[in-house]
C-alpha cells in the first residue's frame, strides 16, 4: 500500500493550493480518507477527514471555510483544496488512511500513512 502526497509548494497568503494523495495497492472506496499537518516545531494536527461512504466531513476550526476534502473513488485518490492561504499554514502536509470514521482522530487510528508535501505560505 503506497500513498503518496503532493501538490504542496511555496505561495503567497491569500492564495491556493490543491493537494492530491492517489493510493495504490489496494482499493479504499470503504475506508475514511484524512489529511493532518506538522507545522515547525509542533506535533502533527489533524486538518480534515472524509468519510468512505454517507456524508461524514470534518475539518479543523482554523481552516473551516478555506479548506474543502474531497476524493475520487475511480481514482482512489483524496483531495486537499486550500483557499486563502494564511502563513500559519505553512507545514508538511499528510494524507493518511483508515478503515473507520473518526471527527477528530489520533495519528494512533490511522492504518495507513502517506509521504508528506511541503505548503509554504509567505506573507
Amino acid at each position: 500500500v503506497q500513498l503518496q502526497a503532493s501538490g504542496g509548494g511555496l505561495v503567497q497568503a491569500g492564495g491556493s493550493l490543491r493537494l492530491s494523495c492517489p493510493a495504490s495497492g489496494h482499493t479504499f472506496s470503504p475506508y475514511s480518507m484524512y489529511w493532518f499537518r506538522q507545522a515547525p516545531g509542533k506535533e502533527r494536527e489533524f486538518v480534515a477527514a472524509l468519510g468512505g461512504s454517507g456524508p461524514f466531513t470534518s475539518i479543523t476550526e482554523s481552516v473551516e471555510g478555506r479548506f474543502t476534502i474531497s476524493r475520487d473513488n475511480a481514482k482512489n485518490t483524496v483531495y486537499l483544496r486550500m483557499n486563502n492561504l494564511k502563513p500559519e499554514d505553512t507545514a508538511i502536509y499528510y494524507c493518511a488512511v483508515a478503515r473507520y470514521y473518526f471527527g477528530r482522530p489520533l495519528d494512533s487510528e490511522m492504518d495507513y500513512w502517506g509521504k508528506g508535501t511541503q505548503v509554504t505560505v509567505s506573507s
